[in-house]
């Protein structure tokens, strides 16, 4: 039997809500597309953002969703997990509609990453902030989501170049996913799923909101040197001038061949930039020895090996903070490293993070990577937290 639609009850019930929210577990994508289309569509319905598991028949479902919210514009990606109005979830499709009263949107497709230069960012971010003015009310102000391909490579240049262009309008994203297959990610835009590509969104809105980042990760006192590095393929030859894997494994003191995602989640390393640290995240142990990243590596640089702190007291903390700033959200678009996921699973925590989700009312999604204002990062959550109607604007 297949279950109704999972809706958020305070933007069900109130049509004066900023956003709506629901869920579809249907496996039949036209039921899908229609149970999303029967919460979300209402006559002031501006724009439909969407998150999906990569178990769908994605050419189907893109010309469902197309179909049910028709002269809407609509835009999303896989993932490496759901966050719905309970918690995580996997296997379904959570979806957030946005009221044109509150929102003004703009949204572009880059379907070519490699070349991606300066002009045609400017291009882009000028077409995106002259649609998105075109529908706001008077006195928004800005931010960008971008949604990329999780296993393109180009994450870095791309987002290098359009936060030049962005300049101080704050930005924020993820990678898609494929739950943890590492085969073929997606991107929707335009009625049907895309792949090496990127979606730009530019919200303009009068709503109080900040784009934040968070990670629970502190630093240890072992360094390890990349000595050896293919940069195209974001592949590790050698640290510290012996193979990258052996040299990993010694650091985390268990054998090479019990390296997995689990070891990666709870070994991180990182780059220092400043007084901060940004994680990179590995991948996989490759036939030779060598380990692959979600991020660009290059000979030279020196990774800091990183320990977790509690998870979810770190990130608890970043919400009060937002609450403080812009009183109870509206809704927060959080996305969340998978790794970071595999890391609450086998603490046995995933209840509680759900929990705490469910309370902050994030919606969202696992991802291969997440993005904050021009850079690719890993292991983190970062998103927007939307103020209420009505609340007075914070700092961003």
């Amino acid at each position: 039997m297949l279950e109704a639609p999972l809706a958020d009850p305070l933007a069900a019930n109130d049509h004066q809500t900023a956003v709506r929210t629901a869920v579809s577990h249907a496996r039949d994508p036209q039921r899908a597309a229609n149970e999303l289309a029967a919460v979300l569509r209402h006559s002031q319905l501006g724009f439909v953002l969407f998150f999906v598991s990569a178990e769908y028949a994605l050419t189907p479902l893109g010309k469902a969703l197309d179909a049910a919210f028709a002269g809407v514009p609509i835009s999303g990606c896989t993932t490496a997990g759901e966050i719905t109005p309970e918690g995580y979830d996997r296997g379904g499709i959570v979806a957030v509609g946005f009221d044109a009263r509150h929102f003004g949107i703009g949204v572009a497709l880059i379907d070519e990453l490699e070349g991606f230069d300066l002009v045609r960012a400017q291009r882009v971010t000028e077409g995106l902030l002259a649609e998105a003015r075109r529908q706001s009310p008077p006195g928004g102000e800005h931010f960008a989501l971008t949604l990329l391909d999780g296993l393109s490579s180009c994450e870095e240049q791309v987002l290098a170049t359009l936060g030049a262009a962005l300049g101080s309008i704050p930005s924020f994203g993820g990678s898609a996913g494929d739950d943890n297959r590492l085969a073929h990610t997606h991107v929707y835009s335009a009625g049907r799923f895309h792949d090496q590509a990127a979606v730009v969104v530019m919200f303009t809105t009068r709503l109080p909101f900040e784009v934040f980042t968070t990670h629970h990760l502190r630093p240890r006192s072992e360094k390890l040197v990349v000595t050896h590095a293919d940069r195209e393929r974001r592949r590790v030859i050698e640290l510290n001038a012996a193979p990258a894997a052996e040299e990993y494994a010694r650091l985390v003191g268990c054998p090479r061949q019990a390296l997995d995602d689990a070891v990666f989640a709870r070994y991180p390393l990182a780059v220092r930039i400043g007084e901060s640290y940004f994680v990179r995240s590995i991948q996989r142990v490759n036939d030779d020895g060598s380990l692959s990243f979600y991020c660009a590596v290059e000979n030279g640089i020196v990774l800091t090996a990183m320990t977790p702190a509690p998870i979810l007291p770190d990130l608890e903390a970043v919400f009060d903070d937002l609450a403080e700033r812009l009183g109870e959200p509206e809704l927060i678009i959080g996305l969340d490293c998978f790794l970071r996921r595999l890391e609450i699973e086998a603490l046995g925590n995933l209840s509680a993070a759900s929990a705490l989700l469910c309370r902050q009312r994030v919606i969202g999604f696992n991802t291969y990577g997440e993005q904050h204002h021009g850079m690719h990062i890993n292991q983190t959550f970062t998103g927007v937290v939307l103020g209420r109607p009505g609340a007075d604007r914070a700092p961003r």
